[in-house]
């Protein structure tokens, strides 16, 4: 081989690595490409669309399932699933409305009646699948169920309790144009990943997540992990409800059926795909802002609910089919 030619051979195993790297990018960078991909869309569908005004109001949206989603997204990194939080979130508005009764002075019991039945049911949860490896989805799924039953009987199917006026005041209104609730989300999403990144707990999360028989070797308390994870899931479902009560007032007994299933996308959107050991809090807030901008998007055009659902079920066959196809090359 002449010197020439060696030197012209030299750039192609360079050029085989950035295509070897490439799916791995677009794999890890997948849900800023579809947010960025819906501004596109959502800018030369309506001029009102990149307003700065409706995409605040597009983060006051997303607050309460981003909320929900924090927390989730551990119990996803340690590859389970947790589908109680809507009806964690409806209990604890509804125990919430019922200890203020309109009065400012039961704001703080009330927060912590809420916050404390989330992580009950958290641990609760936590509990069965760490020590009789209970099914997940089974296990959340039923307790779910029995928690709305619950909720239900003791409401008797009407709304109990008022939200105090400081609650709403303080949480349910804005700074200048910027929706409080927008700003809660974006500072637990940032105190999520301050511990998710920086904490032996969040470590371990990867490290259970990706292997538990090796974690368990290496002395990590595997059933600790998975219990605080659902603990964490369990809270901030219960702040969520809390977010719901300030923004709507008390609500019905089945308020939160079918959040499960929006927080679920937004943490598959995020890429924390619930194999366990992969993703994080960052995608999750990326994809609940996803799903928030897709819903405003069909509601500018003036399409009714069919085609939110339509939309939202785009997006997410999108990405996972997107992630199927980038993460067997990694």
């Amino acid at each position: 081989m002449t010197a020439a030619t060696d030197s012209l051979a030299k750039p192609v195993p360079q050029a085989m690595s950035l295509r070897g790297r490439l799916p791995r990018i677009v794999g890890r960078f997948a849900v800023w490409l579809t947010l960025a991909l819906l501004l596109v869309v959502g800018t030369i569908m309506s001029p009102v669309f990149l307003t700065p005004s409706n995409l605040l109001n597009v983060l006051g949206q997303s607050s309460i399932v981003g909320i929900a989603a924090i927390g989730t997204t551990y119990v996803g990194l340690l590859g389970g699933v947790d589908v109680s939080n809507g009806a964690v979130l409806t209990a604890a508005a509804v125990a919430a409305a019922a200890v203020m009764q309109g009065r400012d002075g039961a704001i703080l019991p009330a927060l912590a009646v809420a916050i404390v039945l989330g992580a009950l049911v958290g641990f609760l949860n936590g509990l069965l699948i760490a020590r009789w490896r209970v099914n997940p989805l089974i296990l959340t799924l039923g307790v779910g169920a029995a928690i709305l039953g619950a909720t239900e009987l003791y409401t008797g199917g009407t709304d109990l309790g008022n939200v105090a006026t400081g609650f709403t005041d303080a949480l349910g209104g804005r700074i200048g144009a910027v929706p409080i609730l927008g700003l809660v989300f974006l500072a637990l999403a940032a105190l999520g990943i301050l511990i998710q990144r920086t904490t032996a707990f969040g470590s371990r999360l990867y490290l259970v997540g990706a292997n538990p028989r090796a974690a368990a070797l290496s002395g990590v308390q595997v059933n600790a992990v998975i219990i605080g994870a659902y603990v964490a899931s369990g809270i901030t479902a219960s702040l969520a409800g809390l977010a719901f009560l300030a923004r709507s007032g008390p609500p019905s007994d089945f308020t939160g059926m079918g959040l499960e299933f929006q927080v679920l996308a937004a943490i598959v959107l995020g890429g924390t795909t619930f194999a366990g050991g992969i993703g994080g809090i960052g995608g999750t807030v990326a994809g609940a802002l996803a799903l928030a901008l897709s819903f405003n998007l069909v509601n500018i055009i003036g399409l009714g609910t069919g085609g939110q659902l339509i939309v939202q079920g785009a997006v997410i066959v999108g990405i996972a089919a997107l992630y199927s196809l980038v993460r067997p090359r990694q």
